[in-house]
């Protein structure tokens, strides 16, 4: 019979295998902390909104707090390489050892040149191939212009307004031919041969030794056995979501990791879902941490399961229309202990030194002590980013606590 576990269960192991269930370290943060961080997450998922701070970086700051963000310009830049950028969940950082994997199994052909004539995208990506294997990482508009590859586009096109030159790198890139080497100022990949990236990234195997086909199947199961590591507990459909595979290969992996002992099946009262529970997840007799998190984290990527084990109710609403927005443009939601007890509406005024809370709102049930320790997570982000002040504007049912907590702080 499976074994039963509360709601409060479910959710301290769900933080706890995301790193998020006890307070941060006082010491200054390490390269190694973050290395242990990532590894634990598997993966992060990159955006390009920089209303905040990069999408990539506020989950380490989530978890370790004040950390210093070239940490993971190394990771992702030098010899011994520790991540990479692949499709995942979407966009990625990834741990280059899943690269073999997910390239058997992301499919975005949407994103490329599949639609271009064929016999122009082979043309195009032999000049971009022989172009990266002779000399350093170039950007897209570097390639265009090393190609002297010219193309009159219409515009008023909609959509990305893509040349073929960059329509067929993005090509490239799924088929995990391309990779970049690193992100210029204005977050332009710099892309590079996927095989240059593997060979500064130890250990990582894209051929099996024996010569034979890859296994597909085997690549689902370590995918699936890294997404409920991520999770600790979860429904298929959490596993799968993690790196977006199909369910039923998924399903498929879940059976033969319960098979094998890597996953348990359990029950959880009020979850009532068909659930499993990774071999390696711990259970805290208490969750302590604190944290804001992106609207991005993977904490939150599946948003059912968000609801279902959590009580909350998340949307991004980043492409809504302002007046159609509940509670405002980059959201993120406020964790305190075991629940997510708030969400606020944050803009980082670099020019004028400010972190704006546009808009706070409490969950129903906050507990009293939500808008001081929210105050407390706003100037340690105030401090990450070097801002000077916090505002809070007077939007939402929390304002007026919160800026009364705000006021009482010491002055960053």
């Amino acid at each position: 019979m499976p074994a039963s576990l509360s709601l409060k269960q479910a959710r301290r192991i769900a933080l706890a295998a995301q790193g998020l269930d006890k307070v941060r370290p006082t010491a200054p943060v390490s390269a190694r902390a973050v290395g242990r961080t990532f590894a634990r997450l598997h993966l992060v998922q990159i955006d390009s909104v920089n209303v905040l701070a990069r999408s990539h970086f506020l989950p380490f700051f989530s978890r370790l707090g004040n950390y210093d963000r070239a940490i993971l310009h190394r990771m992702a830049g030098t010899h011994p390489r520790r991540m990479m950028e692949y499709w995942a969940h979407e966009a990625s950082f990834i741990r280059p050892d899943h690269f073999p994997d997910l390239v058997l199994w992301q499919n975005r052909k949407w994103v490329g040149a599949h639609a271009m004539d064929p016999e122009l995208r082979t043309e195009v990506a032999q000049r971009v191939l022989a172009a990266l294997a002779a000399g350093r990482p170039l950007t897209a508009a570097e390639l265009t212009a090393r190609l002297g590859h010219v193309e009159d586009r219409p515009k008023d096109n909609w959509g990305w307004n893509w040349n073929a030159v960059k329509r067929v790198l993005e090509h490239l890139f799924e088929q995990g031919l391309v990779s970049a080497a690193s992100r210029t100022e204005s977050f332009e990949r710099r892309y590079t041969l996927t095989a240059k990236v593997l060979a500064s990234s130890p250990g990582v195997q894209t051929e099996p030794a024996d010569g034979r086909e890859p296994d597909a199947a085997a690549a689902m199961v370590r995918l699936i056995d890294a997404a409920a590591q991520a999770h600790g507990i979860g429904t298929l459909r959490c596993f799968a979501d993690y790196f977006r595979t199909p369910l039923h290969a998924a399903a498929v992996a879940v059976e033969q990791l319960v098979d094998a002992g890597r996953l348990e099946p359990v029950t959880v009262s009020g979850w009532n879902r068909p659930l499993y529970r990774h071999a390696d997840a711990g259970l805290p007799r208490a969750a302590r941490g604190r944290a804001l998190l992106s609207p991005f984290d993977s904490l939150v990527f599946e948003r059912r399961r968000l609801e279902e084990l959590f009580g909350f109710h998340y949307r991004i609403e980043i492409y809504t229309p302002e007046a159609k927005r509940r509670y405002g443009y980059y959201v993120l939601p406020f964790l305190l202990r075991d629940g997510i007890v708030a969400r606020v509406d944050l803009k980082a005024d670099r020019a004028a030194g400010s972190l704006i809370a546009r808009a706070s709102h409490a969950e129903p049930g906050a507990p009293a002590d939500t808008a001081v320790e929210l105050a407390e997570e706003l100037q340690l982000m105030a401090e990450w980013l070097e801002l000077d002040r916090i505002v809070v504007a007077p939007v939402g049912d929390l304002a007026p606590a919160l800026a009364q907590a705000v006021s009482g702080l010491h002055p960053l």
